[in-house]
């Protein structure tokens, strides 16, 4: 077992969630209660990571934070290293293509709420961030912890987008997924077969959560 690299990974899950939990349900609520001209578009180029080859989108991101690209050489001015090929990539990166697992079921669940709870905090008093704070957020959990799960099941299993932008760089891109393909690479099928079978076992559990707090919701 590669513990670095299964470290790495949670690492990464988590500060991947930690990025898409506001940043999720925020935009989750604006697409779930306004309707306005090319929203439909918006919503297309949101979920779009779900479709994508990886490869695809990993060349693009590998592109758009390479040291060629504005944002690539402000963030080397900045920091005295390039953005990719580094774990803060890795995170850029992550964060991008885990929208749709993030937003999906927040939207969802933003949707599900009746308009009349709107008219009652409305009718209330409440202010509009008052209300989603109180009311909405409370409502929506099931929903928006779904999407965090998801989130965290996704990155650490994500191979190609994380191949593409962080290469297998030991202790700083290496995550579990491409430490296992090294090890197929090098025959070690024994080392391989674990970790692939840690990564079933936390893909499972996280499905069967998921699943369940979507019937919990449901009642």
């Amino acid at each position: 077992m590669d513990w670095e690299a299964l470290r790495l990974s949670l690492w990464l899950a988590l500060a991947t969630s930690i990025v898409l939990l506001p940043l999720g349900a925020v935009i989750a609520r604006a697409l779930a209660w306004n309707d306005f001209r090319g929203k439909w578009l918006l919503e297309a180029a949101l979920t779009l990571p779900l479709v994508l080859p990886p490869t695809v989108l990993g060349y693009y991101l590998l592109v758009g934070m390479g040291a060629g690209s504005p944002v690539g050489a402000f963030y080397e001015r900045l920091s005295g290293h390039p953005l990719a090929f580094s774990f803060e990539g890795l995170v850029v990166a992550s964060v991008i293509f885990n929208i749709p697992f993030a937003l999906i079921p927040m939207q969802r669940a933003f949707e599900a709420i009746p308009l009349e709870v709107h008219q009652a905090a409305a009718t209330c008093g409440m202010a509009p961030l008052e209300a989603f704070v109180k009311i909405e957020l409370p409502l929506a959990w099931p929903g928006i912890l779904s999407g965090m799960i998801m989130t965290a099941a996704h990155t650490v299993g994500e191979f190609g987008v994380v191949l593409m932008v962080g290469g297998s760089i030991p202790g700083e891109t290496r995550t579990i997924a491409i430490s296992i393909y090294d090890r197929v690479q090098a025959f070690d099928m024994e080392a391989a077969g674990m970790m692939s079978a840690t990564l079933l076992v936390l893909s499972l559990l996280a499905l069967g959560f998921t699943t369940r707090l979507g019937r919990k919701a449901m009642r």
